[in-house]
């Protein structure tokens, strides 16, 4: 799959800018981006993110988006320096203060319209708050308790769970999509 650091990267500012302008916490960060995907795919068949998702023990996280939150990749290289700030305290700030929603490229209309929704579903939870809700069987079906570890979330297993029709084929859709917008980015 074809990871955008930036797009993720401007998820989290789009969250942040809801949030006030605040900090937001890493782990309700998170939780906001997974939640987000899941919404996307129940409305549409598709992830904002494209990314694996796994069950880590605080419930489920976007793996490469976790990594890049805790500097496994050089963020300016990535665009992700350009409009989150690095961890600190284990929250995230905006880079710049002036970002607007009019800097959000990578975000479509449709992915806006999901942020929005998410945000006014979970953004008035706390950290822990949201991160209970996500251990909660009938929230979140897809994750799994991995105790110490992690665990693969399929993308078939989330879209069954979400009721998606023709879960194969739609599986099939979005990693036909990947390739083709890998392929067009490359170009």
């Amino acid at each position: 799959m074809a990871y955008n650091a930036r797009k993720a990267a401007q998820t989290i500012a789009f969250f942040a800018m809801k949030n006030g302008a605040l900090p937001l916490a890493v782990i309700k960060a998170v939780k906001l981006v997974y939640l987000a995907d899941r919404e996307s795919i129940r409305r549409f068949g598709f992830p904002i993110q494209d990314e694996a998702r796994v069950s880590m023990p605080h419930g489920p996280v976007n793996s490469e988006t976790y990594s890049m939150i805790n500097g496994e990749y050089d963020p300016a290289a990535s665009g992700w320096a350009d409009f989150v700030r690095d961890k600190e305290d284990h929250n995230l700030s905006l880079a710049r203060p002036d970002l607007t929603e009019d800097d959000l490229d990578e975000l479509s209309d449709a992915d806006i319209e999901v942020l929005n929704s998410v945000w006014d579903t979970f953004g008035n939870m706390g950290k822990w708050e949201i991160r209970d809700w996500t251990h909660v069987q009938a929230n979140v079906p897809e994750w799994e308790d991995p105790g110490r570890s992690s665990l693969p979330i399929p993308l078939k297993r989330m879209m069954a769970h979400l009721n998606v029709p023709n879960v194969d084929e739609q599986a099939a859709a979005v990693r036909d999509f990947d390739r083709i917008d890998t392929l067009f980015r490359a170009l």
